[in-house]
C-alpha cells in the first residue's frame, strides 16, 4: 500500500494538471526546500513570543552574538547582514536599546560610524533564544534517522549558497517569488 501524497507531491500534481510546462528537474527539490524552510521558520517564530522578541529583534541579537566577543558590529554591517533598510535597522536597535539589550557606542576606528554592542542582558537573551530555536528546529526533524539528515545535508552542500553572477537573471527577467 502506498502512502497518500505529501504537500510537495500535491503541489506538483496540481501544476502538472494546470501548467505542466513550468515543471522542471528542480521543481520537487524547490517545493520540498520551501516547505521545510516554512516549517523551520514557523518553529522559530513560535519560540519568540515567550522570549519577548520580534523576528527582527531576534535577528539583530543573533547577528551580534554570532560576531563573537565583544559582540558588536557597525550599524551598517547589521543592515547588510539582515537585509533591512537603514531605518528599519535603526528602529529595531532603538527598541533593543530601550530594553537594555544593546548599547550604541562610537566606532573608535571611524568617527562617522556607530557600533552596536550587546549588553550582558542582551548576550543572555541571545543565547536563550538560539537555544530555544535550535531545540525547536531539532523537533522539526524528530523521528528522522541520523543517516537521512546526514545524506540531506551532504546533498544540499553540493548546491552553492550563492550562484555565480552569470547564473542570476537580470531583475527585469526575474519573476517575483511567490510561494505556491
Amino acid at each position: 500500500m502506498t502512502s497518500p501524497p505529501d504537500r510537495a507531491e500535491q503541489l506538483i500534481a496540481a501544476w502538472r494538471a494546470e501548467l505542466p510546462e513550468v515543471l522542471g528537474p528542480t521543481t520537487e527539490l524547490t517545493k520540498r526546500v520551501l516547505i521545510l524552510a516554512g516549517r523551520l521558520d514557523a518553529a522559530t517564530r513560535a519560540e519568540l513570543p515567550a522570549l519577548g522578541l520580534t523576528v527582527a529583534a531576534y535577528d539583530v541579537l543573533l547577528s551580534l552574538r554570532r560576531a563573537g566577543a565583544p559582540y558588536r558590529l557597525r550599524s551598517n554591517e547589521l543592515t547588510q547582514d539582515l537585509m533591512l533598510s537603514t531605518g528599519g535597522t535603526s528602529n529595531v536597535i532603538n527598541r533593543l536599546a530601550a530594553d537594555g539589550l544593546v548599547h550604541r557606542e562610537p566606532d573608535p576606528a571611524d568617527g562617522r560610524s556607530t557600533l552596536v554592542r550587546l549588553t550582558p542582558e542582551g548576550v543572555k537573551l541571545a543565547e536563550r533564544a538560539v537555544r530555544a530555536t535550535s531545540a525547536a528546529h531539532e523537533a522539526v526533524f524528530a523521528g528522522l534517522p541520523s543517516e537521512v539528515i546526514e545524506a540531506a545535508t551532504r546533498a544540499l552542500r553540493a548546491i552553492p549558497a550563492t550562484p555565480p553572477a552569470a547564473v542570476v537573471p537580470p531583475a527585469a527577467a526575474r519573476v517575483r517569488h511567490v510561494r505556491n
